[in-house]
């Protein structure tokens, strides 16, 4: 088959969403000689990938920047205003008419694109050409209540989307059972149609040497022995409760454990730097903000422990950073995260923060378990791969090709 790859301009600020698709991204292109399939790339920059195709397999083509605006322009109007505008607006194509105005599938045609994966979810889907979805989470059907799944329309526009983005989908990529069963619970897919291939590790940490301590700790002027939370500014991301959990360690345990902070700011880190003063943790709060992926490495590394307080899951991928790069994990007891960490992981309930207390307190004080937990990560992060992910990709097409080969 001729398989279509959409890779969108993604940002590194992006976090975890930008990690995983350059992971997969990479994989394939190393893969490629493998599969009996085509495959082009459909990308605005093309430069950012061309470097590495080594694959006759492999081809890529230039998009408009926003490929799908047309056509979501016109989605989001008749979502918003309902039946006024499709008795005000008769001339504008009802759904699986108005095709052309999505110059993407126009794109896709023009190369004889037999299937599309989408390694990530894209803003808008209304295709006829079959595709393979990958959807991250559903938070928004499972905590409605966090302003980001909530505030501005989001929660609208997200169920609109996955509405039609999952039901149509030839095939659904999930990263655990948790999610399999979510996709089928909220949009009655048949289980068949969903595939579980986990969060592959992140290549960048892997094989990685030993930072120096010194090195990072001076560039960022921060102290050992500090806990490390990578995470955008999300109100999910619950820094709250982490931070309150570091004032107990002051009041039950008498000990002050420094915590360090990056990610990008979404509109939270305000109301959050605010808590830090209230709690009286201004000196053992550090907030780098966005740091490059090589201090990444080494921030992890001479840290005390990750400690991954968010409410969303079933999948992250901060936990498989720390495995590969030997940082014990302390993460929270989402839906999913046993699946996915395993024994590798000290699970916490999110919401209690005394819970989180005692669970650094026991690390801190305990060089055995501190010593048992990255062991255990370090062979959990050496499971799988973005080649083993790749190679069951390779074997979704291969089904999906019997079905395919039925009409031209």
């Amino acid at each position: 088959m001729k398989v279509g790859v959409y890779c969108p301009d993604t940002d590194p600020g992006a976090g975890g969403g930008y990690t995983y698709q350059i992971e997969l991204i990479y994989s394939l292109l190393e893969l490629a000689d493998r599969s009996t399939h085509e495959f082009i790339f459909f990308t605005h920059y093309p430069a950012s990938i061309q470097k590495f195709i080594g694959s006759k397999q492999i081809q890529i083509v230039k998009t408009p920047k926003y490929p799908f605006i047309p056509c979501r322009f016109f989605e989001g109007l008749r979502y918003g205003v309902g039946l006024v505008f499709n008795r005000l607006l008769k001339f504008i194509p009802q759904r699986d008419n108005y095709r052309h105005f999505n110059r993407f599938e126009k794109i896709a045609q023009s190369h004889d694109i037999d299937f599309l994966w989408f390694p990530s979810p894209p803003v808008s889907v209304p295709l006829n050409i079959p595709y393979l979805a990958t959807i991250w989470d559903l938070q928004h059907k499972v905590q409605p209540f966090f302003p980001e799944v909530t505030m501005g329309g989001t929660w609208e526009q997200r169920e609109f989307f996955n509405s039609r983005y999952l039901q149509r989908a030839s095939v659904i990529v999930v990263g655990t059972e948790t999610g399999r069963k979510e996709v089928e619970h909220f949009y009655q897919v048949p289980h068949e149609r969903i595939k579980v291939l986990p969060f592959p590790t992140p290549r960048f940490t892997l094989s990685q040497s030993l930072k120096e301590e010194p090195e990072i700790l001076k560039k960022y002027a921060i102290p050992q022995d500090y806990l490390f939370y990578p995470a955008q500014f999300w109100s999910h991301k619950n820094h709250a409760n982490l931070l309150i959990a570091l004032q107990i360690l002051v009041q039950k345990y008498k000990i002050r454990v420094p915590l360090v902070l990056v990610g990008s700011d979404k509109g939270n880190e305000k109301y959050i730097r605010k808590l830090i003063t209230k709690l009286e943790l201004s000196s053992q709060v550090h907030i780098l903000g966005f740091v490059p992926q090589g201090d990444m490495v080494s921030l992890y590394q001479n840290a005390l422990a990750l400690s991954f307080m968010t409410f969303f899951g079933p999948d992250n991928l901060p936990p498989l950073e720390a495995f590969a790069l030997g940082c014990p994990v302390i993460a929270s007891k989402v839906s999913g995260a046993e699946e996915q960490l395993g024994d590798a992981a000290l699970l916490v309930d999110p919401k209690n923060p005394e819970q989180i207390a005692d669970a650094i307190f026991n690390l801190y004080s305990s060089p055995e378990l501190r010593d048992t937990l990255i062991e255990r990560g370090t062979i959990r992060a050496q499971i799988w791969k973005g080649q083993d992910f790749i190679t069951s990709i390779f074997s979704i097409l291969d089904e999906f090709e019997a079905i395919r080969r039925c009409w031209e």
